[in-house]
């Protein structure tokens, strides 16, 4: 087994540490997390706990991971109380904008676009770095290879996906095997698969260095719009109006649950960092919490009014956001920082209810009307 390199990764969604090795002249990756590192957190102790677990940090590097970790120490130690404000408006493209996604450090993002194009933006500054044209219909799902952000998948209405390099606008490949358009799409956390969701009802899996189709994942009787992959990447959840969620088993592509429970079409479905829990929101106004492993449904969310469009785990987990059409933001008592990172999600829609798990859901009030 030889190690090769280790960084610090830390994305809205985790707080960790990635691991890069190879095995049999294979590339590999494997995950750690640090959801409890605080700024009170002893270093050292906390260093010699994860060499124990794992092999792969040999005493050579416990230095390195150290330093690693006292950064992201720092970082956590920071005054979160933030003011946020409009800090910039870009002219992007000549007709609406489909999505938008940010890479792993926030340096630049892309916009897709009815105009059949994506952008790629430097943040800082707003000047656009390149163009990405090929598609011949909307450029509707888009996504950054995270953490690597080397690599730029786009999925459209021309009912293909294509595979960009960030760096120089190539497109590597154009997957093509879909007969509807694909409206959702994810990269897996070592990036050596995209999968696509399509309203023909499938998912597939590409292989990202041989443009090769590697699965089609069969079974919903409706359009998919929701599909992605737990954190250590041999899961995939896909979510679809047929009122299912299906997890597939990633490196065979057989069917592993069906999580049955919601009784209108689904609108998201994600694995919270540590893989144990599912949650999915959907039209019938409701979010539902999934034991990850078996499929049995461990929580039912109510009191939205009208329909879910999105909802996310935060990164610990412990934290739920909900966004809906019906008007005010309503919260738990997370705490104030956590207060801010729902009301950001409220940006996109009408609601947000904040949930703090594993306890029983309290609502707690509502804030504000959005329009």
């Amino acid at each position: 087994l030889k190690y090769k390199t280790c960084f610090i990764t830390c994305l809205f969604i985790s707080i960790g540490i990635m691991l890069e090795y190879e095995k049999h002249g294979e590339l590999k990756t494997k995950s750690i997390d640090l959801l409890d590192l605080g700024p009170s957190t002893d270093v050292s102790a906390l260093v010699e706990e994860i060499q124990k677990a794992e092999p792969l940090l040999t005493a050579s590097r416990t230095e390195q991971v150290k330093l690693l970790i006292q950064r992201l120490q720092e970082k956590l130690g920071q005054n979160s109380n933030h003011t946020f404000y409009l800090f910039k408006v870009l002219k992007a493209h000549i007709l609406p904008l489909t999505n938008v996604a940010l890479n792993k450090s926030g340096s630049c993002f892309i916009t897709g676009s009815y105009d059949r194009t994506c952008k790629l933006w430097d943040t800082a500054s707003g000047e656009e770095l390149n163009t990405l044209e090929g598609h011949r219909n909307v450029v509707y799902a888009i996504a950054f290879n995270n953490p690597y952000g080397d690599k730029i998948a786009t999925g459209s209405f021309d009912k293909t996906c294509k595979l960009w390099s960030v760096e120089t606008g190539k497109c590597y490949h154009t997957f093509r095997g879909h007969t509807a358009e694909i409206v959702c799409l994810s990269f897996n956390p070592q990036s050596t698969l995209v999968a696509t969701g399509s309203m023909d009802t499938t998912a597939k899996l590409w292989d990202i260095q041989n443009g090769e189709e590697v699965y089609t994942l069969r079974g919903h009787s409706a359009e998919i719009i929701s599909l992605s992959f737990n954190t250590s990447g041999d899961r995939i959840i896909t979510g679809s109006f047929d009122h299912t969620v299906v997890v597939w088993d990633a490196d065979t592509g057989r069917k592993v649950n069906i999580l049955i429970g919601h009784c209108a079409e689904i609108s998201s479905a994600s694995f919270n960092w540590d893989c144990s829990l599912i949650l999915t929101g959907s039209m019938d106004k409701t979010c539902m919490l999934w034991d990850a492993t078996n499929g049995k449904c461990v929580a039912t969310l109510t009191g939205h009014d009208d329909e879910i469009l999105d909802s996310c785990f935060n990164y610990t987990g412990k934290l739920i956001a909900t966004a809906s059409a019906d008007d005010g933001v309503s919260l738990c008592r997370p705490g104030r920082s956590a207060v801010a990172r729902s009301w950001l999600t409220a940006t996109c829609a009408s609601q947000v209810q904040a949930i703090l798990l594993p306890q029983p859901p309290e609502l707690c009030h509502v804030l504000g009307n959005h329009v």
